[in-house]
């Protein structure tokens, strides 16, 4: 029995990674009807003795707006149509700046984020890095950037039960994402690195110097030109 135990262990890594990846795979076309992260917050308010109500709606790449496009990647990810869902360099400098002291900086791409909000859990430990690098590699592998950006778009937390650009449109703006102008995009991609300490619909200070730096970042990576470098390449 022994014997067997580690060819039962490999039978059981290798079914997981299969079934992981067609998973992954079969997500690239239907939309994600819930997150774990969505899972985890619904699971924090019933133990507080509350019950959340999440919001989320989802938009297709079509009706999200290039401004919200482009305020995300100049706030979180400049590099994305470049990389392969790892920005090494950011990595490197995160870690110097983490052995220093002083507070944690982190480097996570938009496809280590989807990775992280759509299949995992919060918190820091060895295998939850080591299954967010196996998921945010399908999901370069088998998804296009554009592919990427939209659930990305349609995932990403915007506030207490708040999920997805449809919900955070009409929660702080009182329109649909379609509508989003430049400065109210900006404001929401401002608010991402924590969406429960600021307020896009009623921005601070901070928010606002913040969401001014992100349109000046966009017009340096090109405008709405950049999004064309998401497009999937074919060939001939």
């Amino acid at each position: 029995m022994l014997r067997s135990l580690p060819r039962r262990l490999l039978k059981l890594l290798l079914w997981l990674m299969l079934s992981s990846a067609l998973l992954v795979l079969a997500l690239r076309w239907l939309p994600p009807p819930a997150t774990a992260l969505m899972l985890e917050r619904k699971i924090e308010s019933w133990s507080s003795g509350q019950s959340l109500s999440l919001k989320r709606q989802w938009r297709p790449w079509q009706e999200l707006p290039d401004s919200l496009k482009m305020a995300v990647i100049a706030g979180e990810d400049q590099k994305f149509a470049e990389h392969w869902g790892f920005d090494v360099q950011a990595i490197r400098a995160a870690l110097a700046h983490n052995q220093s002291g002083g507070s944690l900086r982190g480097a996570s791409t938009l496809s280590q984020q989807v990775a992280k909000n759509l299949f995992l859990w919060s918190g820091r430990s060895w295998l939850r890095k080591g299954l967010e690098a196996w998921f945010t590699s399908l999901i370069e592998l088998l998804w296009s950037k554009e592919r990427i950006l939209e659930v990305y778009l349609n995932s990403v937390e915007w506030g207490d039960g708040i999920f997805g650009a449809e919900a955070a449109a009409q929660h702080h703006f009182g329109i649909g994402a379609p509508y989003l102008n430049t400065q109210q995009a900006s404001q929401l991609a401002a608010v991402l690195p924590n969406p429960h300490r600021w307020s896009a619909g009623r921005p601070d200070a901070y928010v606002q110097r913040r969401a001014g730096w992100i349109r000046q970042q966009i017009r340096q990576l090109g405008g709405s030109d950049y999004l064309n470098r998401l497009k999937p390449q074919t060939s001939g």
